[in-house]
């Protein structure tokens, strides 16, 4: 394999330097995401996209303009000192594009509202707030006290509560449908503003949490849930191609 560096007499080539990729836990992503890359790729070719010339010169000043290569002596020597050529760096900014302008077509607002009319469910959301402490016995005593004064529940979260929101008074935010434990979500979902749920095991029972509902938000297309829907459309999409291809780890 090809030589990376060399430090004094040590030489750490690429098959070194995968290694530490894959003991550092970042290979698996890595190559995930060249895959990934690829097939988008492959695809755009596919469905008869394509990058103009003048696409493809706008998006290379873009990047010398962020790498501070105003002079074409600065960049043979960006291309020099990393060992590129400029034919590689016009099939990055080549395939980054195609990678862009598919996954534009494959989010598009026609597509984003169909997936938001279907799902629309999938996207409602809450506000709550929790407490989470060791025994059951403890959960009970706090609940047994929030009955009596729901106003105490912040106190009572920053007194008790062994989760890192206790700072802030038990406050969690806004929580999607798919963030929760499914038997914890079901109930927290179908109760009203207010209600006081709780408590619920962990799966060892080391710990218990009492959750307050703060607030119901109805599924809406904000910018947030298109950003989201999005995403799906694209993992979702991604996922599919792969199934066409055979992709075999060396």
């Amino acid at each position: 394999m090809t030589d990376l560096v060399k430090i004094d007499d040590e030489v750490i080539s690429c098959e070194d330097f995968i290694k530490l990729l894959k003991f550092s836990g970042t290979f698996d992503g890595l190559l995930e995401d060249i895959v990934k890359d690829k097939l988008t790729v492959h695809a755009a070719k596919k469905a008869g996209l394509e990058i103009t010339t003048e696409e493809l010169q706008e998006r290379a000043d873009q990047l010398r303009r962020v790498k501070g290569l105003h002079r074409a002596v600065d960049m043979n020597r960006y291309l020099d000192s990393t060992g590129l050529t400029l034919d590689d760096f016009e099939q990055f900014l080549t395939e980054m594009l195609y990678h862009e302008k598919m996954m534009e077509k494959v989010g598009n607002d026609a597509a984003v509202d169909e997936y938001f009319n279907l799902n629309a469910p999938r996207f409602d959301s809450i506000e709550v707030s929790h407490i989470v402490v060791d025994s059951e016995g403890k959960a009970r005593e706090i609940i047994a006290t929030l009955e009596d004064d729901p106003d105490s529940f912040e106190d009572l979260a920053r007194e008790h509560s062994l989760a890192d929101t206790r700072d802030d008074g038990g406050y969690v935010g806004k929580v999607l449908r798919g963030a929760l434990r499914s038997d914890v979500e079901a109930k927290v979902f179908n109760a009203d503003e207010g209600d006081l749920l709780g408590p619920f095991p962990s799966a060892e029972e080391s710990y218990f949490e009492i959750f307050l509902v703060t607030a119901k938000r109805p599924a809406a297309l904000t910018e947030e849930t298109v950003a989201e829907v999005r995403r799906l459309l694209q993992d979702g999409w991604i996922a599919a191609r792969a199934r066409e291809h055979n992709i075999e780890i060396l």
